[in-house]
Order: C-alpha cells, then structure tokens, then sequence
C-alpha cells in the first residue's frame, strides 16, 4: 500500500492458454473405406494403411460410417468371418479418430458426372478438394481422378 492507503498496482503478467492439440498438429488426410478396411479387416494391403493411419489427422465424409458398417456385412456374409472378430474390427473403427464431415450433393453429383464415380467416390474427392487434403485410397478410378482433380495439392509422397 502507498502512503495514501491505495495499492500500488501488481505487475501484470501476459498468460495464454491453449488446448493441448494445438501442439500436435498432423497434417489432415482424407481416407476412403478401402484404406480403413484394409487397416481394420486385415486385408492384403493392412501395413501399408495402417502405416498412413498412424501419421495423420483423419477425415472422411460422413458416409464412411455405412460403407465401413457395408464391409463388415460383406466379411460376414460372404467371407464367413466370425461375427466377433467383425464386431472387433468395428469397435477399432469406433476408437479412430476420425472427423466426419457432412457434403455438399451438388458439387458431388457434378465431380461423380465428370469422372465417372460413384456419389460416394466423388464425396471424398470434393471432400479432399474443400480441406485442400491429400485423398488416400486403393480404388484405382477414385485415385485417377483425384490425381487429375486436385492437380498437385495431393501429397504424392505418402507411404
């Protein structure tokens, strides 16, 4: 206090704070289900996308959920595998992480007319295309035209 009975002011000290992930950033990849099924289902390619699975920040349109759901009916159906090693390979899914995000049906029709994809193609090519993205994926159509769509912003350095 100074002699008039008023506190001399306390230094103030700057102070910020910030969520622990901003300090671990890992550059965002758009995946489609044929890298997520042959990382979950122990497919032929499994290394190799669970090797890309485990350096990046993951990101699929919201669809992944009922094409992944698809592949798990598919190993139970036609490939016979248990229902408990299926549900297994779910409950990994479950624990990704993984950003879902919603798509625009528009620009998706017009990627899918222009290249000759599936709507559900096409939605992680424009999805790759708004996060400016790399688009991984083993579907050899979906890769072509991602290559000739995103014209050098896909990282073709990936593993």
């Amino acid at each position: 206090m100074t002699n008039a009975g008023v506190r001399s002011p306390v230094p103030v000290s700057l102070r910020v704070a910030e969520p622990a992930s901003a300090y671990d950033r890992r550059p965002r990849l758009v995946v489609d289900a044929t890298v997520l099924a042959a990382a979950l289902f122990g497919e032929a390619e499994q290394q190799q996308a669970a090797a890309l699975l485990q350096a990046r920040a993951l990101c699929a349109p919201q669809l992944v959920d009922y094409e992944i759901a698809n592949v798990a009916v598919k190993k139970l159906r036609r490939e016979r595998l248990a229902e408990s090693a299926v549900l297994a390979c779910l409950d990994a899914y479950a624990a990704l992480d993984l950003q879902r995000h919603a798509v625009e049906v528009g620009p998706v029709l017009v990627l899918a007319q222009r290249y000759q994809l599936t709507a559900y193609d096409a939605a992680y090519l424009w999805l790759a295309e708004q996060l400016e993205a790399p688009l991984a994926t083993f579907d050899t159509q979906l890769a072509t035209a991602a290559e000739k769509h995103l014209a050098g912003r896909a990282d073709s350095s990936l593993p």
